[in-house]
Formats: structure tokens, sequence, C-alpha cells
């Protein structure tokens, strides 16, 4: 019996009409989805006429149900990973089942489709040639800055997650290491509620300190050259 294939399925970030055919085609014909939270899935499913099998794939189980998959896969079974929102393995647990998968010469094929990461940088107007991804910034101040000023030592557009209880305190930190660089926010991405706003790091503080955070953010922050002292250790 040959073994099956373990597809990498990138799903909207927001706006449902962002799917792709071929996802849609994929999430179809496999044997299994592999997902974060099994009633954020089947919803995206049931909206599209999909009906199947699908079981949960997270941060805390994802050792323990990395196994399970692995066997399936190795019985010849095809499964689609998923995640949330946008593309597996970007900030999510998906990059170890695809490790495990290639180790033991399971094909893994990715379906590519939406990322937050992506959409902010084509919408930002910055230089987008080269820039580095960093996912969420830490969470303690200092450990904050230091990553802040290792990023812009790096001399190219950093792209980073920020969730709304701490967007504040994050916008603070680029306005120490980066300065008044103009950056953007964006906000909801593909979403009801999207915003592209753009600003300096205090302007962008004092418009989002006006009123109540709300939504997920993509900061996009692009290189320059001003002079910026870097944070005492």
């Amino acid at each position: 019996m040959s073994v099956g294939t373990l597809y990498v399925v990138a799903t909207p970030i927001g706006n449902l009409e962002d799917v792709t055919l071929r996802a849609l085609r994929v999430l179809k014909e496999v044997d299994l989805v592999a997902c974060e939270d099994t009633r954020r899935t089947r919803g995206l499913l049931t909206h599209f006429g999909i009906s199947g099998a699908v079981t949960s794939y997270f941060e805390h189980n994802k050792l323990r149900k990395g196994e399970t998959l692995l066997r399936a896969l190795r019985d010849g079974r095809s499964v689609a990973l998923v995640t949330d929102a946008g593309t597996p393995g970007i900030s999510d647990p998906g990059f170890l089942l695809v490790r495990q998968a290639r180790e033991a010469g399971i094909p893994v094929v990715p379906v590519p489709g939406p990322s937050a990461v992506v959409a902010a940088l084509s919408a930002a107007g910055v230089p987008a040639d080269r820039f580095v991804f960093e996912g969420f910034l830490p969470v303690k101040p200092g450990r904050r800055l230091h990553r802040l000023a290792a990023l812009r030592a790096l001399q190219m557009t950093v792209v980073c997650y920020e969730s709304p209880h701490r967007l504040l305190a994050s916008l603070a930190a680029v306005a120490e290491v980066f300065g008044e660089v103009p950056m953007v926010a964006a906000r909801e991405l593909t979403k009801q509620f999207e915003e592209m706003v753009e600003g300096t790091p205090r302007t962008l503080h004092r418009r989002f300190a006006s009123g109540p955070v709300r939504g997920e953010f993509t900061l996009v922050i692009p290189y320059t050259k001003r002079p910026c002292a870097s944070p005492e250790p």
C-alpha cells in the first residue's frame, strides 16, 4: 500500500471569498482535515458544502495527535493540514507535522493562499524586496526592546503580529528603537472592519490609545537610515 499525502492548505484570514478553488477541491477530496479549532474549521467547510472527517491538531496536542496523523498517512490516507486563518506553519505548530511527514518519506504538497504577512506588505507601500517576519514580539518589555534593536540592525522591512492588549506597549517600544519612522498598522485584514493605518509609532500610539483597541494587528516597519540609540540592557 502506498503512503498518503499531507496537503498544507491555506484558508481565509477573514473574507471567505479569498479561499482558492484548489483549496476547496483538496478539502473535499482528502480523507481527514487536521485543524487548530474543529468548530471554526467545520464552519468554513459547512459554508462551502464540504463534509468529511475533522480532527484537532494544535499546540497542546501536537505530539500525541501528530503520531495519529502520521499513522493515517502511512496507511495511505490523505490529510489536509489547516490553521484557524491563513497559512499553516506561520506562527502555529504546523511545521512540526510537516517535518515529521517529510522525514517519514510522506509527500507534502503546499496549497498556497491567504497570509496576513503578505497581505499587509502588499498594501503597505513599503519596500518588500527584503523583509523579515518576526511573528509576535516578546511579552517582557526588556526583551521586546532588545529584539526590536536586533531587527533594526538587519536593515530590512520588519513585519510582526500583535494582539490588541499588547499593541500600545509594542508601538511605544518601536518608537524607542526605530524613532519616528513611517510605518503601517494593519488591523483585521480582509474582515468587515479592516484598517490600514499609516503613521509614526507615536502617532499610531495616540490614534489607538484614544479608544478601546480591538482586533488583531499586523505591523509593517520599513527600514530607515535615521540614527537611533539602542536601548540599555
